[in-house]
This record gives structure tokens, C-alpha cells and sequence, in this order.
């Protein structure tokens, strides 16, 4: 018995996409499936049809033929003598049953014992039994014309039987059939035919259906594909959101329970209050920024830019007492590029060398270098602190993966923005033991959609 409490597990919307994909496999398989097995069976029959028809083709131009032969005497009755001198009845077999009296011809159920055999051939290749033929010649002169019909012979084996109907000489139009030749003929090399072609049709089918579903799964695939990768960036925001805003939240709850309970200068609870704040502030617009340009809502205000002005400006914010940003720009380097992504990106490269880029105790010394090589503007941030670590070398720019206990939000983001401007960024082992980070974008811009 059924629980009538039970709470069904609900689906997450990733799952629901995924059955639904394999809902449309299975229509597309069906639906594929009722064509080729309705074409099948059309196929099937067809042939069966087409071999009982040059079977009966035959036949009835061997009764045709030895109809010619049959001849009457001076009182009506049948001579088949000439037949029989000039036509072997026994392969194919050959009967002749006639009505006892023209006047008698039987229509009732006992119509096939009305009938007399005149000729039967002594060793038949094919043996059926009496009553086979006698009803095939019944039912053709009951219904005055040539009437074909399946039977076996007496060892089982599938045959073919034909009777065509004969009339008195010179008989009138409404004159009733005499009698019957009925000739029997082997169908068990149709029927192995007929059964090959069944065997071949339907696994052909089955393949057919099977290649369908492949072609639906993947097709399918392709559908909802855009789904999946809409859900996955969905999650990956919220993940993102509830990892990086949980430390700050729970900081700032510490700092306010223990500022209710007196516990703490209240200047240093404002400034403290004030620095959560602003870190806050700061990963719930990176969190948002990255989320806009994984889904590509962010569209690229693409203009001029100066390059080496950027990056002084930026590092000019970002150095502060202790810390040495050095810039190095040769030239002025022109790109056309979306100012506030770019420099949101060049700004969390040199963060990042700020902050994890120094040794214990000491103070952080970063060089920036703006360049360009060709039809490509570098903007690389170098500095002097412990390295890449190895565990997250090879995947440095996904998110939760900068190393030092950071969320990898600004790397990430400045990855995102290398390649929404059709550029690149790369990270390598510096001159001086630290970390180089690379960010490359072209001089001409991002590449159009055309």
C-alpha cells in the first residue's frame, strides 16, 4: 500500500533538463520506430502478395494450357485422353474433377463431395490430400472463376494450390462451369524467401530505430545544451556568492555582538564595521561582474584606449605605504578595448601581486609592463613572492583556485576579460622567483561577430 504522506524528491532544474532530454530521445525513437515498422509491414506484405501472384501466374498458365488439351465426345463426356498423352499431370500435379450432371451443380455445403475426380496422377511430386483439391475445385466453380488459395501437403510442407473452372463446348454465356483443373505448386522456396526478407527487413528496423535514437540523443543534446550552461552558470554564481560573502557575513555579525556587548572601542568597531563593508561591496560587484560575463549580458563598450595611462592609474590606486608598484611603459600603447573591464582586470592582476605576491615579512615589490608586439598590446605584472603553487597551476584562472586561502574571483575575472576582448592571459614563472601574469588583448579590439 502506498504511503499517502510520502514526499516525493523534488528535481533540481539540471535534472529536469536532463530528463527531459532523454524524454525527447525516447519520442524521437518512437516516432522513428511506429514509421519504419508500419513501411516494414507494408514491405512485407507486398512481397508475400507479389510471390502468391507468380505463383498463380504460373499455375494458371499450366491449367491454361492443358485446358486446351481437354476434349469431350459426341455424348459430352470428358475425354482426356489427348491430355494425357501430351501433358505430364504429375510435377506440377494435375486434377480434373467434373460435376456428375450439369444440371446438378452443387452450392450448399456439400459441394466439395459433388464433385468427381476424372483424373488424379498416380505419383504426384507434390502429395496433398483428396479433400484439399476437392475443395479448391468446389470453390471455383461455385464462384465461376479461378480461385488460388495456401494449403500443405500431407508431410507439412507449405504449397500452393490453383483451380481454374471449364465450361460444355459451345456453351452459353450464362452456362455453368463443367468442372475444374486444379494443379498444385511448391511454395517453400517463396516462404524461405519471403521469411529471409522478414529477418532482414526487421533488422533493419531495429538498426534504423537504434541509429534514430543515437541521432535524437544527440540532437537532443545539442537542444538543450544552452539550458544546461544557462543552470551551471546560475549555480556557479550562487556558489560563488554564498563561498565569498560567508566569511565577511560572519565577520561582521562577531564584530556586532561584540560591540553590543562593550567589549570594544567604539572607533575601532567603525572602522572595522567600515573595512567589512567595503571588502563586501567589493565581492558582491566582482561576483556580479563575473556573472555578467560568463552569461554575456555585459556587452563591450569598445572604445580608444590608452593602454599605459590605464595601467599607471590603476597602479597609482593601488599602491599603498610599504608597497612599491613600479611601472614600465615605453611608448604609448592604443587598444580598442572596454576601459572600465580592462581596467578592472589590470587592477586585480596587480592586487593579486600585492597581496600574495611577497615573501613572510617582507613588503610586496610588483613591476608592471606595458608593451605591445605587433597587432598585441601586454600588460604583465610581475613580482617577487614564493611562486605558483603547483597544486593549482593548471587551473589558475577557474574560480576557488588562486591558492593562499583566496576565492580566485579576480583572476578569474581577469580571464574573462582577456577573452571577451579576444585576447588571453597566461601565468609563468617571473625573473625573480615570483609569479608573471600576462594579459594579452589585441590592438584592433575584440573580433566582430560577422
Amino acid at each position: 500500500m502506498r504511503n499517502p504522506f510520502r514526499v516525493r524528491r523534488a528535481l533540481t532544474p539540471t535534472a529536469r533538463v536532463r530528463r527531459l532530454r532523454r524524454r525527447i530521445t525516447v519520442l524521437f525513437a518512437l516516432t522513428s520506430a511506429a514509421g519504419l515498422v508500419a513501411m516494414a509491414a507494408l514491405a512485407v506484405r507486398s512481397d508475400g502478395v507479389r510471390g502468391r501472384e507468380q505463383l498463380d501466374q504460373a499455375m494458371s498458365a499450366d491449367t491454361n494450357w492443358a485446358l486446351g488439351l481437354l476434349e469431350t465426345d459426341e455424348d459430352g463426356r470428358l475425354d482426356t485422353e489427348v491430355l494425357l498423352d501430351n501433358a505430364g499431370t504429375a510435377c506440377p500435379p494435375l486434377f480434373l474433377l467434373a460435376v456428375p450432371s450439369a444440371s446438378s451443380v452443387p452450392d450448399g455445403p456439400d459441394t466439395p463431395g459433388g464433385l468427381v475426380v476424372e483424373h488424379a496422377p498416380g505419383r504426384p511430386c507434390l502429395t496433398v490430400s483428396a479433400a484439399s483439391v476437392r475443395e479448391a475445385a468446389a470453390t471455383a466453380v461455385r464462384a465461376d472463376e479461378p480461385r488460388s488459395r495456401d494449403a500443405r501437403t500431407v508431410d507439412g510442407e507449405p504449397v500452393r494450390m490453383f483451380a481454374l473452372p471449364f465450361y460444355p463446348p459451345d456453351a452459353e454465356e450464362d452456362a455453368l462451369p463443367q468442372g475444374a483443373l486444379v494443379t498444385v505448386a511448391d511454395a517453400s522456396a517463396q516462404r524461405a524467401d519471403h521469411r529471409r526478407l522478414t529477418w532482414v527487413v526487421t533488422g533493419g528496423c531495429a538498426l534504423l530505430v537504434l541509429l534514430s535514437a543515437g541521432v535524437g540523443h544527440l540532437l537532443s543534446g545539442r537542444a538543450v545544451r544552452p539550458a544546461l550552461e544557462v543552470l551551471d552558470r546560475q549555480e556557479a554564481f550562487l556558489t560563488d556568492a554564498a563561498h565569498d560573502l560567508r566569511t565577511p557575513a560572519a565577520s561582521l555579525r562577531t564584530l556586532a555582538e561584540t560591540a553590543l556587548r562593550g567589549e570594544t572601542d567604539s572607533t575601532d568597531v567603525h572602522r572595522r564595521t567600515l573595512r567589512l563593508a567595503e571588502t563586501m561591496g567589493t565581492l558582491v560587484d566582482g561576483l556580479l561582474t563575473r556573472a555578467r560575463l560568463m552569461s554575456g549580458t555585459a556587452p563591450l563598450a569598445v572604445e580608444p584606449l590608452r593602454l599605459d595611462q590605464l595601467v599607471e592609474a590603476v597602479a597609482e590606486d593601488a599602491a599603498t605605504e610599504g608597497q612599491r608598484v613600479a611601472v614600465r611603459a615605453p611608448g604609448a600603447v592604443v587598444v580598442a578595448a572596454d576601459p572600465d573591464l580592462v581596467r578592472r582586470a589590470v587592477a586585480n592582476l596587480v592586487g593579486n601581486a600585492l597581496v600574495h605576491g611577497h615573501l613572510p615579512g617582507e613588503r610586496a615589490q610588483v613591476e608592471v609592463t606595458v608593451g605591445g608586439e605587433g597587432a598585441t598590446a601586454t600588460v604583465t605584472v610581475e613580482d617577487a613572492g614564493p611562486g605558483l603553487p603547483p597544486q593549482v597551476a593548471g587551473a589558475l584562472f577557474d574560480r576557488f583556485r588562486s591558492g593562499s586561502g583566496s576565492t580566485g574571483l579576480g583572476l578569474s575575472i581577469a580571464s574573462w576579460v582577456a577573452h571577451a576582448h579576444g585576447g588571453s592571459l597566461t601565468a609563468e614563472p617571473g625573473r625573480r622567483g615570483g609569479a608573471r601574469f600576462v594579459l594579452r588583448l589585441p590592438a584592433g579590439g575584440p573580433p566582430s561577430d560577422d
